[in-house]
């Protein structure tokens, strides 16, 4: 199988995306892991769809993320299913806050040595603060998915959007380690 799991930032595609993996027992590909260098740089575009292609070379995976403007639509179009994992805004911001300050308060290590700063809860402008990026976008993304999941992009794939944590959990145990 190879699966992409998408939805707004906070929904908990990674979390999601790495279950899914263990349950299939293949590879999580995370693409935040890929895209946040050290410092928090991003990784230039050529190199990284160099190196998200050489993942997707893999039989099997479950990739999670969108980066849909600098991958081009990559690893949906590599994927046989498209998990879209669309949960209201006040879940989303409710577990991207717990998560952030989780993340802030412990000194959690993220992506090549990097931590999320206290500014990520402090800062208004929305690039700079995953809370109000999450805000400010969640409409966006759904939008973008509606329209990818209807307008024949995504008809390659089966698509599944699951629109809370006991669907996610039933599509869970649905999955097939065998397919």
């Amino acid at each position: 199988m190879r699966i992409s799991v998408v939805g707004s930032p906070g929904s908990g595609k990674t979390t999601l995306a790495r279950r899914a993996a263990e349950r299939l027992g293949c590879d999580h590909i995370e693409l935040d892991a890929i895209h946040h260098q050290p410092n928090w740089e991003p990784l230039e575009s050529e190199l990284f769809v160099e190196r998200l292609e050489a993942r997707l070379a893999a039989e099997a995976w479950v990739c999670d993320g969108n980066y849909l403007r600098t991958h081009g639509g990559l690893v949906q179009a590599r994927a046989d299913t498209i998990v879209w994992f669309d949960l209201p805004r006040a879940t989303v911001l409710r577990q991207v806050t717990w998560r952030t300050v989780r993340r802030v308060v412990r000194r959690e290590v993220l992506w090549n040595g990097n931590r999320e700063p206290l500014t990520n809860l402090t800062r208004w402008d929305p690039r700079l603060n995953i809370i109000r990026w999450a805000w400010t976008c969640h409409e966006e993304y759904r939008r973008a998915f509606e329209r990818l999941s209807t307008d024949g992009t995504w008809r390659h794939a089966t698509v599944v959007r699951l629109r809370d944590r006991d669907q996610a959990d039933r599509w869970l145990q649905e999955t097939d380690p065998c397919r």
